[in-house]
């Protein structure tokens, strides 16, 4: 058997446990959304804690000195709980429309990188991430905000039909565009740092995920730009 048919043969051998993790995680996090309150609250709490002790064992592996290992750990800190913070602040719906965008981009993402191909836009980092794969994410997160601002704006003008303005369309799409760069920045940092610590996943928490900073890596800076957004209006 050929070493690319045995790595495929190894990837599709795991997909039933990641298809099983992703199940899980998508009903406790669609749980979490329905309770609100203080139930979405430690669900937050919950990830923002696992999320920051991965990012603390990276960061002790990646770096040496002991002032680097501070500056790191201090901002990681406080970028990982920023996040946390503004998404307890945000209504339960602007949280569906953050998970959603970044899901979009992750998604959209990976089936334009896979489809197109083409440069990479940092192999020493990331060796999958293609520029085919950037725009498909700014696809994914503009669709995803248009056909969710259409149903809330529709939900509060009560309208049966509602279309965009050209104007609109591209503000939509420059939105989508920024969120898109961002959770890709975001994974970026965290490929970076699982690089420079010589691992594969931040932890093996999740079954066939790797850990919680590999499923949040993307959506925290998503957060904290929603979060400076709204609480700034």
């Amino acid at each position: 058997m050929a070493a690319g048919d045995a790595a495929v043969k190894s990837k599709n051998a795991d997909l039933p446990m990641r298809l099983m993790s992703a199940v899980v995680m998508l009903a406790v996090s669609v749980a979490a959304l329905v309770a609100g309150g203080i139930w979405l609250d430690i669900f937050i709490a919950a990830v923002v804690t696992v999320t920051l002790v991965e990012f603390v064992l990276l960061v002790l592996k990646a770096t040496q000195g002991m002032a680097t290992r501070i500056i790191a750990i201090a901002a990681g800190t406080a970028y990982i709980v920023l996040a946390g913070v503004f998404l307890t602040q945000l209504p339960t719906a602007m949280i569906v429309g953050v998970v959603g965008t970044v899901i979009a981009v992750d998604t959209f993402a990976y089936f334009f990188g896979r489809t197109i191909g083409g440069p990479k836009i940092a192999p020493a980092i990331s060796p999958s991430k293609t520029w085919a794969g950037l725009l498909g994410g700014i696809v994914g997160a503009s669709s995803w905000l248009a056909i969710f601002i259409y149903f809330a704006a529709r939900q509060i003008s009560g309208a049966n039909t509602l279309g965009f303005e050209p104007a609109e369309i591209g503000m939509i799409v420059g939105i989508g565009a920024v969120l898109a760069v961002a959770a890709q920045a975001g994974d970026f940092l965290e490929s970076w740092l699982k690089r420079k610590a010589g691992v594969k996943d931040s932890s093996n928490l999740i079954p066939g995920h790797g850990g919680f900073f590999d499923r949040t890596d993307g959506m925290i800076p998503v957060a904290l730009i929603a979060g400076a957004v709204l609480g700034g209006a």
